[in-house]
């Protein structure tokens, strides 16, 4: 692995340079808000996202460069998701955007609505999933992190980022075919 694309400006942020912290945020804020939107909802995600920044603007000094600054600032905003949630009185966290492949083809207005609301019960069946279980289960099949990123966001051995992943995806697949009037999954 190759040195941190953003380290010469994290030194640079440490030095005063607020515009240096500027780049920072436009490289990363998107992804910052879709963990938290994930996490949480995107009710709440861009509270989450905002604080997560203010944090990491105060505690730069406390990044080591060990991993990548990336990771770093994605641990700051989990946890800040997780310290939103925590607050919340229901639990209300809808998966906002699932991927859907379009199957053979253009699609239809029918095929769409459908698709909207596979990716409503998706995210209802998401929720129900524990919010270590959720997190590891979106940062690793939604967002693409691997392994050892995980493991610095969560906090977490990358055993135990593993574990967990499989017995979510695996109460996850258990979930849909309980329900396989909504997915066609075959039974197992």
């Amino acid at each position: 692995m190759g040195p941190d694309p953003d380290s010469m400006f994290v030194s640079r942020a440490r030095d005063g340079d607020v515009g240096a912290f500027a780049v920072l945020v436009e490289r990363h804020r998107d992804v910052v808000y879709r963990v938290a939107a994930r996490v949480i909802g995107e009710d709440e995600a861009e509270d989450a996202t905002q604080d997560a920044l203010l944090r990491a603007f105060h505690r730069l000094d406390d990044f080591r460069g060990e991993g990548s600054f990336r990771a770093w600032l994605l641990q700051i905003a989990h946890n800040s998701a997780l310290t939103h949630a925590s607050r919340r009185t229901g639990d209300d966290v809808p998966l906002s955007e699932v991927a859907d492949a379009p199957v053979g083809g253009a699609r239809t207005p029918a095929d769409e609505i459908e698709a909207g609301e596979r990716r409503r019960r998706l995210g209802v069946k998401v929720r129900g999933l524990s919010p270590q279980h959720r997190t590891v289960l979106v940062l690793r099949d939604i967002e693409g992190f691997t392994y050892e990123e995980i493991a610095t966001v969560t906090q977490a051995p990358i055993g135990s980022v593993k574990a967990r992943l499989h017995r979510a995806r695996g109460e996850l697949v258990d979930t849909l075919r309980r329900n396989t009037y909504d997915w066609n999954l075959p039974g197992g």
